[in-house]
């Protein structure tokens, strides 16, 4: 068999054990349904109101929850514009160079124009190799997806996706409401779990199914509060899963902070102006996801663009947007 044609049997099988996690949750959630609904509230509980008002709210939360998950899964990732991709010739000149400085040059050049105020720890242009392009600020490139990504959070095996620009609202919703559809379970399934302990259910299988229930319930609930509450402090800070282990580093050194317009402005960021679609899975961000409003505290003498001290920098393509920052 030719070198290319076992390369691509192994591209789709990791391609199909990818999708691993994703089968997993979707048997917990698609278990969990039944459990619910059909031995718990329709087997087992007898009062008709309480039937009634449980079902209406499970399936509220059930909706938002599924709703917010396939967003995650199937919005696809953004990629860089074509302004952040070198041409033809570009290209060409940096592979004749040999020295770092000669292909720095090369890129300085051509970021210049482009609304890029982020460097390499060493305070070079960060350049991607394998997709050819200048990255823009908060853009990294998976080595999962095999593309560079805007806003990089994370890759989620359990979403089977990037993380990014395009999807974080949506997955910022997805564990919001994964967590309220767990916990809505877990305290209404509660006095049933304990009338299972004290032999107070009839001896049918679905007594069974509330014990699981509440287990699984109980213990997702632990484990989605500590991570939406970790993306809740992600948001306010205006900082991504990324920027927390390596801050993003200007000219003038890292600053952890560097993104942060306080925690209105972040927010907005990521859910919008329209607060009325802040509870939807349905794309509201601010900006393209190539360029985002910064703090900057020194001059970047490579910019085109103007700088003035002690101001928020607000830059969308070419104009520059100034606000007074009190400190």
């Amino acid at each position: 068999m030719a070198p290319s044609g076992s390369r691509n049997i192994k591209r789709d099988c990791r391609r199909v054990l990818y999708w691993i996690p994703v089968l997993f949750i979707c048997l917990i959630v698609a278990w969990s349904y039944y459990a619910y609904v059909v031995q718990l509230c329709i087997e087992t509980i007898e009062n008709l109101g309480e039937k009634i008002v449980y079902l209406v709210a499970y399936h509220v939360f059930f909706i938002m929850f599924v709703w917010a998950y396939w967003q995650t899964i199937f919005t696809k990732p953004m990629n860089p514009l074509k302004e952040f991709h070198l041409s033809h010739l570009d290209k060409e000149l940096l592979e004749r160079e040999d020295r770092g400085e000669s292909q720095q040059e090369i890129l300085r050049r051509i970021a210049k124009d482009l609304p890029i105020y982020t460097r390499t720890t060493s305070g070079a242009i960060r350049y991607c190799e394998r997709c050819h392009l200048v990255k823009p600020d908060r853009c990294h490139h998976c080595s999962v997806c095999d593309k560079c990504i805007l806003k990089m959070d994370h890759h989620c095996p359990w979403v089977n996706n990037c993380v990014g620009f395009s999807n974080y609202k949506f997955f910022t919703l997805f564990l919001a409401y994964s967590l309220l559809y767990c916990l809505f379970v877990t305290a209404t399934d509660l006095q049933y779990f304990i009338k299972f302990w004290t032999n107070g259910l009839p001896d049918t299988q679905a007594k069974f199914h509330i014990m699981f229930l509440f287990f699984a319930s109980s213990m997702f609930s632990v484990s989605l509060a500590s991570l939406f509450s970790y993306h809740c402090w992600l948001v306010c800070k205006n900082r991504s899963t990324l920027e927390v282990f390596r801050a993003p580093a200007f000219r003038h050194g890292t600053d952890k902070n560097g993104f942060s317009l306080g925690v209105s402005k972040n927010l907005r960021q990521v859910f919008g102006d329209q607060k009325k679609y802040w509870l939807l899975p349905i794309f509201s961000s601010q900006g393209d996801g190539c360029s985002f409003p910064t703090c900057l505290v020194n001059a970047d003498p490579e910019q085109s663009a103007p700088f003035f001290p002690l101001h928020n920098v607000f830059h969308s393509d070419s104009v520059v947007y100034l606000e007074t920052v009190d400190y």
